[in-house]
């Protein structure tokens, strides 16, 4: 029964966070709402929030002896994982528009809900998306129990479609120089630079 919570509190999160930057979502709100749309990306940071605490708690609380460990010589796997994974994310997060992303920017300029501008420029030019590969690497760089299993499979799942339905909506908006992006960059980790450098 446990487990089976675990597992509608995730799903719940996951649906409720896609659903509301859907296109189709987003648009309906667009003219249903007007200039107060400019609130939406506060709004919808605060549903995400709201919605994964319930999520993580209870992860916590229903937390069993792991039945995989890094042990041994692999605790250093597993601090690299993580570090590597922590650098990852911050070295996004420096390349990102952080008034933008949070919704601040909107409010100031009243603009609507859009990507920033395309940049190709440090971390972003060896991978596209920074977050969801450092959130990779430090979900999985854990000791494994069930809770955690059903956890980091669900994530993991929802970040690669969700990465999906992203680019597309980055495509409609940025056209042929995503495209062509997408074609230099890889997804999640540096393949297509790696094989630029060792060619």
């Amino acid at each position: 029964m446990n487990y089976i919570i675990l597992f509608i509190l995730w799903i719940s999160f996951c649906i409720i966070h896609s659903a509301l930057i859907t296109t189709t979502f987003t648009n309906f709100l667009k003219r249903k709402l007007g200039k107060l749309f400019r609130f939406y990306r506060l709004f919808y940071n605060f549903i995400g929030m709201i919605t994964i605490i319930p999520a993580i708690i209870y992860s916590y609380k229903i937390h069993e002896a792991p039945f995989i460990t890094w042990s041994g010589v692999l605790i250093l796997v597993r601090y690299i994982l993580d570090l590597t994974g922590l650098f990852v994310f911050i070295l996004g997060f420096l390349k990102y528009n952080k008034s933008l992303l949070i919704g601040i920017q909107q409010l100031k300029e009243g603009s609507e809900n859009k990507s920033e501008a395309l940049c190709s420029t440090g971390i972003l030019g060896l991978i596209r998306h920074p977050f969801y590969t450092g959130t990779f690497l430090i979900l999985w760089a854990r000791d494994i129990d069930i809770t955690s299993l059903i956890t980091n499979v669900i994530l993991t799942l929802y970040l690669v479609v969700g990465t999906l339905l992203e680019e597309r909506k980055l495509i409609l908006e940025l056209g042929e120089q995503y495209i062509a992006y997408q074609q230099k960059v890889s997804m999640f980790f540096p393949i297509k630079w790696l094989r630029r450098k060792f060619r």
